[in-house]
């Protein structure tokens, strides 16, 4: 249940930095102006909340983890808002930042 959860975490706390990078650009990239500009700034704030939520208590360990779905995330948000298209290799790229981030966050610890 706990990697559910984290999981979860994970997919808002990306939602939240995906778009709001993303509300940013549009505001100032394609001139739609403050308020996308701070509709984009309040969702950057929302992801650092959510990020707290994460089970583990290492900060190193999550913001590493979180690179795995920002690459994976950023890639998918691409897809759906602005039409981009992966080719095999981004796709490619996408997987081994995922399996990376199984491995730092779900990987066995012992108490050694």
């Amino acid at each position: 249940m706990l990697v559910a959860r984290s999981v979860l975490l994970f997919a808002v706390a990306a939602l939240f930095e995906i778009g709001g990078a993303w509300l940013v650009w549009q505001g100032v990239r394609e001139h739609r102006g403050w308020i996308w500009i701070g509709a984009g700034v309040v969702a950057l704030g929302l992801y650092g909340f959510f990020a707290t939520l994460q089970p583990d208590a290492e900060f190193g360990r999550i913001l590493a983890a979180y690179g795995g779905i920002f690459v994976a995330g950023s890639i998918a948000w691409g897809m759906v808002a602005d039409g981009y298209r992966p080719d095999r290799w981004d796709v490619t790229g996408a997987l081994i930042c995922l399996a990376g981030m199984a491995v730092i966050m779900y990987a066995p610890r012992g108490s050694a």
